[in-house]
This record gives C-alpha cells, structure tokens and sequence, in this order.
C-alpha cells in the first residue's frame, strides 16, 4: 500500500540517489552512515541491502559502519569536553564541576 504522503519523498529520494557527482554506491554508504546516526533501524537494512545491491562490498560496508561508530562517539567526546567549560550556565552542572579541596585546579 503506497501511501499519498509518500509522494514526495519519492522524488526526493530519486533525486537524491541518483548518479551525479557521487555514484550510488558512494551515496548508499552515506545514507547507512546517516541511518546509524539517527538510528532508524529499517533504514539500516535499508541500506545496507542497497548497498551491496549497487556494488559495495563486505569490506566497504564494514567500514561505512566503523564511520558512523566514529562519528557518533567522537562528537561525544568533543561536546562532553566543552560541559566543565560551560557548567558555569547551569547550577545543577557546576555542582559537578566544582574544584574540590584534593582538586588540582
């Protein structure tokens, strides 16, 4: 059953997939990138599948996978590092962040 309000994301999507600049291999690797991102379960499968259905191999798709994994953790790490710079906003924050009498700093 095709939904109406599907329409249009149809031609997004074909829009969007189509060979240009980037094959569709490339742009099926990205969009699994994205889909582990925002963690849309079926998109993955989704995905994934396409992938390998354009061309991309095990290996490729392996690596896709360890982007996503970076690129989820390293924002991560980078905005954690930036909550003691800026708990001075937020009194529950700050409690965390307040030198303590062993504290260094």
């Amino acid at each position: 059953m095709r939904l109406k309000s599907c329409t249009p994301f149809s031609g997004i999507a074909q829009a969007a997939t189509a060979a240009k600049a980037l094959d569709s291999k490339t742009k099926e690797l990205i969009a699994l990138g994205i889909a582990i991102a925002v963690r849309c379960d079926d998109c993955i499968g989704f995905h994934v599948k396409a992938a390998l259905e354009k061309g991309a191999s095990k290996e490729e798709v392996t690596e896709a996978l360890g982007m996503a994994i970076y690129m989820g953790a390293g924002p991560s790490v980078m905005y954690a590092s930036q909550r003691p710079a800026s708990a001075h906003r937020c009194k529950s924050l700050s409690l965390l962040w307040r030198p303590s009498a062993n504290s260094q700093t």
